[in-house]
């Protein structure tokens, strides 16, 4: 018999396990990832089952695997943090969010998108947008919102300013490349390779620097006149951070998203009042329960832009689920561009 606090389900023949990616022990993701038959979860008060239709693969799922990340789940956990699918059971309290709805958000570990079935809170699923099919609304929310936030909201990025954007073929890079066309501004990508160079530059950049090849800063310098760079988006840290603060322009603006080089710089607060320059921090995941309303906001801004075709996700591979380790290694040798999506079970 149903009680007040059971979960809704979509179906009465839902199935009581399934096949899932797990991670038992931290390590190497082609090492540690193990599949094998779980039981599938049900919804918790506040929370929704969702269907997976498509998971979207990406750095943090490595630093997952290696038990690096910063909220570490406890092993053994099904890993995905992004996927795009049908909710197909509710919980108690649910109320902006109903049965069948398509859609899109992250994940509530350890019940990961890396299986037939994945947990998400509410709050943590919006509509996905009709425009996007469903591999590359999989891979859409986390980067083109960390993207929005850093560049919209922390930058505060305008016409005219020339914006400086490393790992630019890579996920979140992508998406920074993206939006700063939308805003006006003048992009100059840095990638790691000849090979992301022409892709960098199908996104928008109008200057692409290969930093295997390159001085990073002397190129910018020659790309700029001398006049350096007003906004720099930085998800690589170490020498991407040093390299950007020695070309920041006047009252330039620098927004740290991550450290994906793997080593964390330290700011000179000296050279910071010297020059007159500005260094955000942006951790996206603490909008998602201090400001709920501006992730939504952020949402509906970049749902419009892909529906005028501003905003494509980059996809480096489709990939069949039983080959989730295999693309999570090349995501963690930094052999990809853009994103991964894998297909369900």
């Amino acid at each position: 018999m149903t009680t007040e606090a059971s979960p809704i389900m979509a179906s009465p023949d839902m199935p009581a396990d399934m096949l899932a990616w797990q991670v038992p022990k931290p390590g190497e993701p082609a090492d540690v990832l193990t599949l094998g038959e779980v039981a599938v979860p049900r919804p918790g008060p506040g929370q929704v089952l969702i269907e997976i239709w498509s998971a979207g693969l990406s750095f943090p799922d490595v630093q997952l695997a290696r038990g690096s990340y910063h909220q570490q789940p406890e092993m053994p956990f099904t890993p995905g943090l992004e996927a795009c699918g049908e909710i197909v059971g509710v919980g108690v309290g649910v109320e902006r969010v109903r049965l069948g709805e398509r859609v899109i958000g992250v994940m509530a570990m350890p019940h990961g998108s890396l299986a037939k079935y994945a947990l998400a809170r509410s709050s943590d699923v919006l509509a996905a947008p009709n425009k996007l099919g469903d591999a590359s609304a999989s891979v859409f929310h986390v980067a083109y919102q960390t993207a929005w936030f850093g560049l919209y909201r922390r930058a505060q990025v305008r016409v005219g300013d020339t914006l400086l954007v490393h790992a630019a073929a890579g996920g979140v890079g992508s998406a920074a490349v993206q939006l700063g066309r939308a805003a006006g501004a003048k992009v100059i990508g840095v990638v790691g390779s000849a090979e992301k160079v022409p892709v960098a530059k199908r996104l928008g950049a109008e200057t692409v620097i290969d930093r295997s090849q390159q001085d990073v800063a002397d190129a910018i310098r020659d790309a700029t006149g001398g006049k350096g760079v007003d906004v720099v988006f930085d998800s690589v840290g170490g020498e991407a951070f040093e390299a950007s603060t020695s070309v920041i322009a006047f009252e330039g603006r620098v927004v740290l998203v991550g450290f994906s080089g793997g080593k964390i710089p330290q700011a000179q607060t000296e050279h910071v009042l010297d020059h007159n320059y500005a260094i955000y921090g942006l951790n996206w995941a603490l909008y998602r329960d201090r400001d709920p309303a501006l992730v939504a906001r952020a949402h509906a801004d970049l749902t419009s832009l892909v529906d005028v075709g501003a905003l494509a996700p980059l996809i480096f591979d489709k990939v069949q689920f039983e080959d989730a380790p295999d693309a999570l290694a090349r995501i963690a040798a930094g052999e990809t561009v853009g994103r991964i999506a894998v297909s369900p079970p």
